[in-house]
């Protein structure tokens, strides 16, 4: 498996365009929009009710937008589905894993529903993300970061141009939270991935990000480099999040 960029990094390989999601009377997204660029990592914060769940959830196609549309690789979410959906891994909360089989029998389960070759990535998969000499031992005796790391090789297999990590350092330790880092920045930098992240540790956002959007009730309040969003690091990431969010924290 190569995840060579093919195109100038600066390619759109993910958008969101107005999104909004009404339940009933509630309106939880009213007007949500940002885009990811290939070989960047990408953060998403907003404090707790800020629609970033709901977000996501559109994202990789859990909910219907009522407005707005997403585009994943040059495919309309809304219109091409299947195609869509091929091009984006995800990891929402856990990583979802049997923990009765070893890492290579759940990747080998999971790759027969993908198809399209992705059996044959498995060891290359294990060896970029560091559990190629682990993935013969059984999931329940992993680690957590060794749990979440043959997840982000299970959200790989399909071969995608996009990779969504909700809260991917939840739980781990801070050497786990340091190797997680260093992956996500590796799969971008090295590999071309477009690397989609929402978090709630500002101070890791802040290590691992190239550009953030930040979202409260709903709405895009601000998008751009840290550099730019920041005052080129004269004020950190929290204070900018306290400053736009009225105090609220993430």
């Amino acid at each position: 498996m190569a995840y060579n960029c093919r195109v100038s990094a600066s390619e759109v390989v993910l958008s969101a365009e107005g999104l909004a999601k009404r339940y009933g009377d509630r309106e939880v997204v009213s007007d949500v929009s940002f885009a990811l660029h290939r070989g960047e990592v990408f953060g998403f914060l907003g404090p707790n009710g800020a629609g970033k769940t709901t977000t996501i959830r559109m994202l990789v196609g859990l909910v219907k937008p009522s407005r707005g549309r997403v585009v994943i690789d040059g495919h309309d979410l809304g219109t091409d589905f299947e195609a869509a959906m091929r091009r984006v891994g995800c990891i929402v909360e856990t990583p979802d894993l049997y923990k009765f089989l070893t890492g290579r029998e759940n990747l080998e389960h999971f790759a027969r529903m993908v198809g399209d070759g992705a059996a044959g990535r498995i060891d290359t998969l294990a060896a970029l993300v560091h559990m190629d000499g682990r993935l013969d031992g059984l999931v329940r005796t992993y680690s957590l970061g060794m749990r979440q790391r043959v997840g982000i090789a299970q959200a790989l297999l399909s071969d995608p141009a996009v990779l969504i990590l909700d809260e991917p350092t939840n739980g781990l330790d801070p050497a786990g939270i340091r190797e997680m880092r260093e992956l996500v920045r590796r799969l971008a930098g090295e590999h071309g991935l477009a690397v989609f992240v929402s978090s709630h540790l500002l101070s890791e956002v802040e290590k691992m990000v190239d550009r953030i959007t930040i979202v409260h009730r709903g709405r895009t309040l601000a998008a751009g480099t840290l550099a730019e969003l920041t005052d080129g690091g004269k004020r950190g990431l929290e204070d900018l999040f306290l400053e736009l969010t009225g105090g609220e924290t993430v």
